[in-house]
């Protein structure tokens, strides 16, 4: 297997996001987004495990639950978790400065779901890497740009990368928000546009914050050493990644009207990603029609890393005639 990175691995959307290993507000998505998010979600604890014993790096896999201390639409989420079985509840001020004894003070109830875990991506990304790297099957190929995708007929045979031709009976396209370009090189127009996201991190002390929190689309993440991200910006800008001052200081406002002593802590960095939105939010898996052997992975949006264990294996399920781990049919590009 040859894997080709214009960049270096993991170092995009994968790297840029939060590490919240469930969408945001899962209520507000589809039956398509929910399948691949539960399978993935119960997949993260035992990948990061195994990631650690095989690598040394640690992903910094946390469950500690997640509170709502604001949501307008709280019987439809209440619904929806007895619905799948989930573990969602409405809790008092009493269990908010249980948890969160730093919240913003003045809530009298939140909601609560316990089974949330988050991830320390970029130190996931990493271990993904140094697996990678350690399989004699793989060949990474990093910093390499790549040019256009070969087909002869209707079927790939490889693809061009730094003008060197790379012979390939599948090739599988999961290049983020720059998925459609790849595939324009054949004629294929897909709906996958980048859409930026802001996020900042704040060097707090360990213990201020203790799981994840969220107000108003707005959240925080603690990681293991203490310190706390806090996003996130939603931007049509294309593919430019600058980052602003206006969002910074947005961003900070945020973070300290859910944890007010962060504002006595320094913001250590900014940065910016690409997320690749589709049209309704469901990732494009599958066969590229009229095309054998050329494939999608692409379209995720805002649960990249959410849906990322799932989508790999519902493609890797159709490249192999397997049965498949969810319907595939809500993500066919056709």
């Amino acid at each position: 297997m040859t894997l080709i990175e214009r960049g270096h691995c993991g170092q995009e959307a994968s790297w840029a996001g939060g590490g919240i290993v469930s969408p945001l507000y899962p209520w507000r998505y589809g039956a398509p987004v929910s399948a691949l998010s539960r399978w993935s979600e119960g997949f993260y604890p035992e990948l990061s495990l195994r990631l650690l014993e095989e690598t040394g790096i640690d992903p910094e896999y946390r469950q500690r639950g997640l509170l709502y201390l604001r949501v307008d639409d709280e019987a439809r989420a209440l619904d929806w978790a007895l619905e799948l079985g989930k573990p969602l509840e409405r809790v008092d001020g009493q269990f908010i400065y249980r948890k969160e004894p730093n919240a913003a003070p003045g809530f009298d109830q939140a909601l609560w779901m316990p089974t949330l875990g988050s991830i320390r991506n970029p130190r996931l990304g990493q271990a993904l890497r140094a697996r990678l790297a350690a399989m004699p099957q793989v060949t990474l190929h990093e910093e390499t740009a790549m040019e256009r995708l070969l087909v002869e007929g209707e079927r790939v045979r490889g693809v061009q990368a730094n003008g060197e031709r790379i012979a390939a009976e599948r090739v599988v396209v999961c290049g983020g928000a720059w998925s459609a370009g790849l595939l324009e090189t054949v004629g294929y127009t897909l709906a996958v546009r980048p859409v930026k996201g802001q996020m900042i991190l704040f060097r707090a002390p360990p213990g201020l914050v203790e799981r994840v929190v969220l107000l108003d689309g707005r959240y925080v993440i603690p990681r293991g050493d203490g310190r706390v991200l806090a996003g996130s910006t939603l931007e049509e800008t294309g593919f430019d990644k600058a980052t602003s001052a206006a969002a910074r200081e947005s961003l900070r406002a945020s973070a300290t009207r859910i944890v007010p002593a962060l504002a006595d802590c320094e913001v250590e960095h900014h940065w910016a990603g690409l997320r690749p939105s589709s049209p309704d939010g469901v990732p494009m898996i599958g066969n590229v029609p009229g095309v054998a052997g050329l494939y999608v992975n692409a379209g995720h949006y805002r649960n990249g890393l959410v849906l990322a264990p799932a989508a790999t294996r519902l493609l890797v399920d159709e490249m192999l005639g397997r049965e498949p781990i969810v319907d595939p049919r809500p993500y066919r590009l056709d």
